[in-house]
C-alpha cells in the first residue's frame, strides 16, 4: 500500500511543474504585462522601468526559472490591485471558496447518490424517469440564472436567507481558519455560526446543482450495471435484504466511478466557482480572479491560476490514493505490473 501511495505521490512534482509551465506561458502569451498594467498611453520610459523592476526585460527562460523558484517558495509576487503579496491575498480568499465548496459537495453527494440509487433500484419506473428529469434540469439550467432566481425568490423576495457577503453587518468574528462557520464553532459563537451558515446556504445550493446532477446520472448508470452482476445475485440468493444488497454490495462495488466524478467536480469547484461567487458577491478565489483579470493584475492572475491548478492536481492525487482503499484490486494490479 505504501509503495502505491508513494509512486502516486512522486507523480505530483512533474505534473505540478507542467501545470506551472502552462500558467507561466498563458500569462505571457496574453500580452505584455507592462502595457496591460500601465496602459497604452504610458511613456516609453515608464514601460522600461516597469519591465526592469519586474524582471520582464530578462530572457524568457530566465523569467521561467525565476518564476518556478519563487512559486516553490510561496512567493507569487505583489498584487497591483491590493498592494499586498498575492500569497497573502490568496490565504484570505481561498478559505471562503473551500467553505463554499465543502458544503456544496456535501449537498451534491448526498442528493446525487441517494437519487441515483433510487433511480437504479426502480429502473424504468416513474421514479427513475423523474430522477433523470431532475438531473437533466440540473445540468441544463445556467448557474448564473439559477443564482439570480434563488436570490429573488428565497433571498430578497421571501427574506428567508441573506444575500451577498459572508456575514451580516454588525456580526464580528475573529478568524482562525478563514472559514466562518468553522471559526464560529471553534469560538463557541452560535449566533455567528447561524449568521455565517445562513449566508452560505443559497450559494452552496446553487453551486451544488451541476455536480449533484452529474453524480445522480453516474450513480444510476453504474449501479444499474452492478446490480446485474453475479456477486449481487449471489447476495440475494443468500437471503439478504434488498437494502443490504444494494447498499453494502452493489453500491460499494460502484464507488470507483462515482468517486472519480466527485473528485473532478470537487477540484473544479475548489479552483474557483466564478459565476456563483460573482453573482452572490462571495469573496472567494473565483471572484478574486475575475477582479484581477478586469484590473489586469498579472501577478494576481498568475498566482490564482497556479493555486487553482495545484489544488486540482492535489485533489486528483487524493482520488487516486482513495481508489486503493475502495478497490484493492487496483493496488494489487498496479504493484503486480511493477
Amino acid at each position: 500500500m505504501l509503495k502505491y501511495v508513494g509512486r502516486r505521490a512522486l507523480l505530483f512534482l512533474p505534473v505540478w511543474i507542467g501545470v506551472a509551465t502552462l500558467v507561466f506561458l498563458l500569462v505571457r502569451l496574453s500580452g505584455d504585462p507592462a502595457l496591460a498594467i500601465l496602459g497604452d498611453k504610458a511613456a516609453p520610459e515608464e514601460l522600461v522601468k516597469f519591465r526592469e523592476r519586474e524582471g520582464l526585460d530578462r530572457p524568457l527562460p530566465v523569467q521561467y526559472v525565476s518564476f518556478l523558484a519563487d512559486a516553490a517558495r510561496g512567493d507569487l509576487g505583489r498584487s497591483y490591485r491590493t498592494s499586498r503579496p498575492v500569497a497573502v491575498d490568496l490565504s484570505e480568499y481561498f478559505p471562503a471558496t473551500v467553505e463554499l465548496t465543502l458544503l456544496a459537495m456535501l449537498l451534491a453527494v448526498a442528493f446525487g447518490v441517494a437519487l441515483g440509487t433510487l433511480a437504479a433500484v426502480h429502473r424504468n419506473g416513474a421514479l427513475d424517469g423523474a430522477s433523470m428529469l431532475v438531473a437533466l434540469v440540473g445540468v441544463s439550467v445556467p448557474v448564473f440564472w439559477l443564482a439570480l432566481l434563488a436570490m429573488k425568490s428565497l433571498g430578497e423576495g421571501a427574506g428567508l436567507f441573506p444575500v451577498g457577503g459572508r456575514l451580516s453587518p454588525g456580526t464580528e468574528l475573529l478568524p482562525i481558519t478563514g472559514m466562518n462557520t468553522l471559526d464560529a464553532l471553534l469560538r463557541g459563537d452560535l449566533d455567528a455560526f447561524a449568521d455565517a451558515f445562513g449566508h452560505l446556504v443559497l450559494p452552496a445550493t446553487v453551486l451544488a446543482t451541476v455536480p449533484a446532477a452529474v453524480i445522480t446520472r453516474m450513480t444510476r448508470s453504474t449501479l444499474v450495471e452492478t446490480l446485474s452482476k453475479d456477486f449481487v445475485r449471489t447476495a440475494r440468493a443468500k437471503g439478504l435484504r434488498e437494502r443490504a444488497v444494494v447498499v453494502r454490495h452493489a453500491l460499494r462495488g460502484s464507488l470507483v466511478p462515482i468517486v472519480t466524478v466527485i473528485g473532478l467536480h470537487f477540484g473544479l469547484l475548489l479552483g474557483g466557482a466564478v459565476l456563483t461567487e460573482t453573482v452572490f458577491g462571495w469573496p472567494g478565489l473565483g471572484k478574486y480572479t475575475v477582479d484581477s483579470v478586469l484590473r489586469r493584475d498579472f501577478h494576481a492572475v498568475q498566482g490564482a491560476l497556479l493555486l487553482m491548478a495545484t489544488t486540482f492536481v492535489l485533489v486528483n492525487l487524493a482520488v487516486d490514493v482513495l481508489y486503493a482503499f475502495l478497490d484493492p484490486r487496483i493496488r494489487e494490479g498496479y504493484e503486480g505490473d511493477r
